[in-house]
């Protein structure tokens, strides 16, 4: 006859190894997830693309216009709309050594956009174009205005001094967007799978071309891969310009700054 001090110890052993089992198999499902990781599971899914800048035939020579800069945007086809794109708390767009830094800022619809003036003389930002229209005026150095960019689109900045000094506003209400690097290359991060629009917009390329680039694509799995788009620049906008009242900048013949 079997002792009752012989079945509790082969209750214990028993839990024991159940417990010994249990921990196995987390472990080598932990270790199973590591070693997926690599391949894509852990992975946000993304979608890239890369563009390639030339300039148009018979538009002179001069240094080869750069890959960076070009903004690409998704927004869903379905018409349902996209999550809010996230807002920081500030943006700035700055004047230093009469330009604007950065040249190019992407920011969420329904954003401010600070105006700080740290050169120490006057400024006057403008911008009457397609996108937010406004004029903050003369303003002095070391003071700073803000603009509200309450709807979506692309505002050319300029300062009604400085014929030089421009800049480019985007604001989307979607957040999947990227801008290129130096090599052309550009990554949307965070976008779900489904049916979208893509939207380019690069600096000096004319609106029709840049619409005929938008089409719908599809994004699924963790990377869509959506090729390669070549873009001709045919001028500069930046270097030809009028001032806010429609009119030539008067030549200065001598910079007091």
């Amino acid at each position: 006859m079997i002792g009752t001090a012989s079945i509790n110890s082969a209750i214990a052993n028993t839990k024991t190894m159940t417990k010994l089992s249990s921990f196995r198999v987390g472990a080598a499902l932990c270790a199973l997830a590591l070693a997926m990781a690599p391949f894509g599971w852990s992975q946000s899914p993304q979608v890239s693309l890369h563009v390639h800048v030339t300039r148009q035939q018979g538009q002179g020579a001069g240094a080869l216009p750069s890959s960076a800069d070009v903004v690409a945007w998704l927004t869903p086809a379905q018409g349902s709309s996209p999550p809010p794109a996230s807002h920081k708390s500030q943006f700035v767009l700055a004047q230093k050594d009469k330009q604007f830094t950065p040249h190019i800022l992407v920011v969420p619809t329904g954003s401010y956009v600070e105006f700080p003036n740290l050169d120490p003389f006057f400024h006057n930002v403008f911008s009457l174009f397609n996108g937010k229209r406004f004029d903050l005026g003369l303003y002095e150095a070391h003071t700073q205005r803000s603009v509200l960019f309450d709807r979506d689109g692309v505002s050319y900045i300029f300062c009604n001094i400085h014929p030089e000094m421009g800049a480019v506003v985007i604001s989307l209400s979607t957040p999947y967007y990227g801008v290129s690097s130096r090599d052309g290359s550009i990554i949307l991060h965070d976008v779900p799978p489904g049916r979208y629009r893509l939207h380019v917009w690069a600096e000096n390329v004319p609106v029709d071309r840049l619409d005929a680039l938008s089409r719908i694509v599809e994004t699924a799995g963790p990377n869509t891969d959506l090729g390669v788009l070549s873009l001709q620049v045919t001028g500069s906008l930046m270097n030809h310009h009028a001032n806010k009242f429609g009119e030539s900048y008067t030549p200065v013949p001598k910079d007091p700054y």
